[in-house]
């Protein structure tokens, strides 16, 4: 069993066990508590101002290719208004725990502390994830084209959409991009989706910059369109804008980082 596949298994058997603890009644409940949803849509898909592209910036403590990214004490809201103020333009949470060291509870805190809206970034494979998403207070959701089959992604989306969540359609391979372009993307309403494509391959956690570049052929609306994974350099960045990507995902090249917004200035800045 390869990487992405024993991920998937072991959350399967996560969320069985989350939802015997917790009802879907209750999640409902907790869903009408939460104010209503940021823009996720809107902040990705905007002219840049100010840098190259638009910036979702992710707090992320460690990662199955990467191993511990943070080892000093992590506070994710903090880390996640460091990059409000450093300019970024969204915030992407971790919240797989046994993979990542995430937690679902980092989403309030860094709402409570930020006015950007929250992807919450997870392996999403059951409805029951996408109500608990919205009762832990998460403006968007990822949804990874090799995790789910084409009727799954729809229904995750349609759901996604009535909680007025916005759905970050992640691809790697060509071929799952034409599938999902061609029945997944802008359903059931365009302002509420988006596009990535993930550098790494998640069967085998290798990264190439030039995934993104080598299908943009396929991608007819650029303005929702997100590169995901990898992005470390100005150049790297240069490219993905010229070729008229609207919006990137930087995790561990932010982390690592000792001076973020000189890092932000130097990797988006204009």
């Amino acid at each position: 069993m390869g990487t992405l596949e024993q991920i998937i298994a072991d959350k399967r058997l996560e969320v069985g066990e989350r939802m015997s603890r917790t009802t879907l009644d209750s999640l409902k409940s907790m869903s009408r508590d939460q104010s209503e949803p940021r823009n996720f849509f809107k902040q990705v898909s905007k002219e840049p101002d100010g840098k190259l592209v638009n910036v979702i910036a992710e707090v992320k403590r460690a990662s199955p290719s990467a191993g511990l990214i943070y080892e000093g004490e992590f506070d994710p809201a903090a880390i996640a208004a460091s990059y409000e103020a450093a300019g970024a333009d969204a915030v992407s949470c971790l919240t797989d725990e046994k993979y990542f060291q995430g937690k679902l509870e980092y989403i309030q805190a860094i709402k409570a502390r930020v006015e950007l809206p929250v992807l919450r970034k997870d392996f999403i494979v059951d409805p029951w994830q996408v109500w608990e998403s919205r009762a832990a207070g998460a403006d968007a959701i990822l949804l990874i084209a090799e995790c789910l089959a084409t009727n799954e992604m729809i229904d995750l989306q349609i759901l996604a959409t009535e909680l007025r969540m916005t759905t970050l359609i992640e691809v790697h391979d060509m071929d799952n991009l034409i599938r999902v372009r061609d029945c997944v993307i802008g359903f059931p309403m365009k302002s509420y989706s988006l596009l990535g494509i993930n550098n790494r391959d998640l069967r085998t956690m290798k990264v190439d910059i030039n995934n993104t570049l080598r299908v943009l052929d396929l991608v007819e609306d650029r303005h929702t369109l997100v590169s995901e994974s990898g992005i470390k350099t100005r150049e790297h960045v240069q490219r993905l804008s010229t070729a008229g990507v609207r919006a990137v995902l930087v995790g561990e090249t932010l982390m690592r980082s000792d001076n973020l917004p000189n890092t932000m200035w130097q990797l988006f800045g204009v």
